[in-house]
């Protein structure tokens, strides 16, 4: 775990099994390593501060980029996930980073960076038991965007935002706290279509029924977890206090610390905040077909709020958009599966028009 805090790290499972799913854990020696999608950008490390932290992060550069070039911001998915889109559960997920090379083969730089409780920032400036809400890592992605736009290499009025999963949330809150150099669109990758409690009580239920259907829980275990689970979400949502000592199963989930994380988070509608995009604001919406985390009716329902966007449903992509093969013998783990290449065909499409201002 790249960071110390138990409370923060409470806060960022808190939707850790937006994550979690087939395709993750280490590589075996022998298992050849899938290629990344496109040559590898210029990079260099930057870092730039957040209120009392200072977060750290890859700024991915075209090679050979002659002048100011148009920029995307590109923020991670839930939990600790680092700047790459790797996550404990997910070690080679890498998703931000294949990204990050796709947008650079068609021109467009990027930032990608590690949020608070996740890879070389860690805890930042903060003591490692202090709660953190949601308005903290609403203000990095605010202090992200503004520096990505600061930066010489990058044209201030062609910036686009990417969120993968719960990044999505924050990339449709972005155009409101950009400042002067509102994103001209947004990529919305694996994003939630329900309100944020919702979508977990959905996982945990597939999850826990995953388990009693392995023999891991037995029928009055898995009830009861879910019943527990669904006791704690709606004392959330009513404001008030949950157990300090929940089941060990919820406890990363559900202890008192998170719950105004969930709770501030839980009052995001994602159709809502499509709703209130501002006009002109291109947006592509990309949903892997071997995604078990978002389900289809989840992208049906967002896409109501967002009536002018685009969608692209991708083949064979599971949740963080590396081919899905469910044959017999096919890769399983997550280094060893492509970036899916249907990924990269919708940005190359939607990239040109959505960012020629």
């Amino acid at each position: 775990m790249p960071f110390a805090s138990p409370s923060l790290r409470r806060a960022a499972l808190s939707a850790a099994l937006l994550l979690a799913a087939t395709g993750c854990g280490a590589r075996e020696d022998s298992a050849p390593e899938a290629e990344p999608p496109g040559a590898a950008p210029e990079e260099q490390e930057v870092g730039f501060d957040s209120g009392p932290d200072t977060l750290h992060g890859t700024l991915a550069v075209p090679r050979g980029a002659d002048g100011p070039v148009p920029a995307a911001l590109i923020i991670s998915g839930s939990g600790p996930t680092d700047r790459d889109g790797d996550n404990p559960m997910r070690p080679d997920a890498g998703t931000n980073e294949n990204f990050a090379r796709v947008l650079a083969d068609n021109g467009v730089a990027s930032l990608r960076y590690d949020k608070l409780g996740s890879g070389e920032t860690g805890m930042g400036g903060r003591d490692e038991d202090t709660p953190v809400g949601y308005d903290v890592f609403e203000q990095g992605m605010a202090d992200a965007y503004a520096f990505l736009a600061d930066r010489p290499e990058v044209d201030p009025e062609r910036l686009l935002v990417l969120g993968h999963s719960e990044g999505a949330l924050f990339a449709l809150r972005a155009p409101a706290v950009a400042g002067d150099h509102p994103p001209a669109a947004l990529v919305l990758a694996a994003p939630p279509g329900g309100r944020y409690l919702d979508t977990l009580d959905r996982q945990l239920t597939d999850q826990v029924r995953l388990q009693e259907s392995a023999g891991a829980l037995d029928p009055a275990g898995a009830e009861d977890l879910l019943s527990d689970a669904r006791y704690a979400i709606s004392e959330v949502r009513a404001g008030s206090d949950l157990d300090p000592d929940p089941a060990p199963e919820l406890g990363g989930v559900f202890s008192p610390s998170v719950a105004p994380f969930l709770r501030e988070i839980d009052a995001l509608d994602p159709v809502e905040l499509g709703r209130g995009l501002p006009e002109g604001v291109a947006t592509l919406v990309l949903w892997g077909e071997a995604d078990t985390q978002v389900a289809r009716e989840d992208v049906d329902r967002l896409m109501t709020g967002l009536p002018d966007a685009e969608r692209v449903d991708v083949p064979d992509a599971d949740h963080v958009f590396r081919v899905q093969d469910d044959a017999p013998g096919a890769a399983v783990l997550d280094a060893d599966r492509p970036f899916a290449p249907g990924t990269a065909e919708a940005l190359a499409d939607f990239l040109p028009a959505a960012l020629d201002r």
